[in-house]
């Protein structure tokens, strides 16, 4: 008897749930299954960020992860064809995690982000500020040359953590970073204007509501198993009205409202959308007219577009 009223439970635990993520997902405004097209590069099949252009209309940037070259690809997002190749001169990808593009004053920008610290043992992380190339200066068959305009040396206020995900607020005028390798991922803010100093983000708030593997998935090592709630990249929409977070396991949705701060904004429930499949998730943008988004992986070639409903 008790057996069978546990199971009853059990399963009335699990129907709940599962109606509480379909119901998420029938809410977003990112609705249907995404749409696929094969990345030209990055060739090693280790695609860590992505970002949109700010100056040249459907064209996206993407990076390998770390210990590879510093340069920071441009592909076609209709079709994943390569459009160039710029090579962040006098800087190291130590462990390149994540990138992203803002405008401020007339001027397109590229943040890469030397964020990643699987043992939380780096001094500090990096941020290189670069003006993003105009598409006349590209070509699938060279590299352009660019020098960071400044580099930020950051610090978390409460000792160093793993991170990989990386957004603007040019707005706002700030940074914002999320932590990765704990129960309930911390979200940090720094200024994001030129500093001498070391640069300390503080923490604004949690992401607590990241969904998270079930008891088959946690017996798993792998992303798509005990790893599968760990957030891999986020991306800010550009008139700011919503955030999207990735992780090892889904595309998530936060929507903003006008009078909210992103700390409250991420602190919400997020919409589900429809599953990425992906073998290793770790790359995700808005486009920059916000009626798409785009999410790549390690181990595959595969890009994303979640389009926006109608």
């Amino acid at each position: 008897m008790a057996k069978s009223y546990g199971a009853a439970v059990a399963l009335l635990a699990a129907t709940l749930v599962a109606d509480a993520v379909e119901s998420t997902r029938a809410a977003a405004p990112f609705s249907g299954s995404p749409q696929a097209v094969t990345l030209a590069e990055p060739q090693d099949r280790e695609a860590s960020g992505l970002a949109a252009s700010r100056r040249t209309p459907g064209l996206l940037w993407v990076h390998s992860d770390s210990a590879r070259e510093p340069l920071l690809h441009a592909v076609a997002a209709d079709t994943g064809e390569l459009r160039g190749r710029i090579r962040v001169r006098g800087v190291t990808n130590v462990d390149w995690e994540d990138v992203a593009s803002f405008e401020r004053d007339g001027q397109a920008w590229l943040v890469v982000g030397d964020i990643g610290d699987n043992h939380a043992s780096r001094p500090a992380i990096l941020l290189h500020f670069v003006v993003e190339p105009d598409a006349a200066q590209l070509a699938p068959t060279k590299e352009t040359e660019v020098v960071p305009a400044y580099t930020l040396r950051v610090v978390f206020e409460d000792l160093a953590r793993d991170c990989e995900s990386l957004a603007i607020d040019a707005r706002e005028g700030a940074v914002y970073l999320l932590s990765k390798r704990e129960p309930v991922p911390r979200l940090y803010r720094l200024p994001l204007g030129p500093s001498n100093s070391l640069v300390v983000a503080r923490r604004v708030g949690t992401v607590p509501h990241l969904p998270q593997p079930d008891f088959l998935q946690r017996l798993l090592k792998t992303p798509g198993g005990r790893y599968r709630g760990e957030p891999t990249a986020m991306d800010f929409a550009s008139d700011g009205s919503a955030a999207v977070v990735l992780t090892y396991g889904d595309t998530l949705l936060f929507p903003r409202a006008a009078n909210e701060s992103w700390a409250e904004a991420l602190a919400k429930t997020p919409l589900v959308l429809a599953p990425h499949d992906l073998p290793q998730a770790e790359a995700a943008c808005f486009s920059a007219a916000g009626n798409a988004l785009y999410v790549a992986s390690e181990e595959s070639l595969r890009l994303l577009r979640y389009d926006r409903a109608r």
